[in-house]
């Protein structure tokens, strides 16, 4: 019993030393944007170049998403955890909004295998 005392205990400390650590790497999900109360969050998105980026819409309302610059088809207006996703292939800043609410803007930064972005 007294073993099964101890062991709790040092997996407590354990979690208690790892969680804040780890955890918060897990919860950032580098390749998606999620928009709520009519933001995109993150406003600015870090990438290497090849990821799929996913916006996922969790207003209650649609929102759609369009590049500034025509690089991808906009989306279809997206309900209420519907998603979106287009692969970033060439390092650049690529700015989007939504074509429903156009003050709503967003930028992906796609860095290339060396790790910087090209304008």
């Amino acid at each position: 019993m007294r073993g099964l005392v101890i062991a709790a205990a040092l997996g407590a400390v354990s979690a208690a030393v790892i969680a804040p650590t780890v955890v918060p790497a897990l919860a950032q999900n580098a390749d998606t944007v999620s928009i709520d109360n009519f933001t995109f969050n993150p406003p600015t998105l870090r990438v290497k170049a090849g990821t799929k980026v996913t916006w996922t819409n969790k207003d209650d309302i649609p929102h759609g998403i369009a590049s500034s610059a025509n690089t991808f088809a906009r989306s279809q207006a997206l309900d209420t955890n519907e998603s979106f996703s287009f692969t970033f292939d060439k390092p650049g800043t690529y700015q989007y909004f939504c074509y429903l609410h156009p003050h709503m803007v967003g930028t992906v930064v796609v860095e290339g295998t060396t790790g910087s972005a090209t304008q």
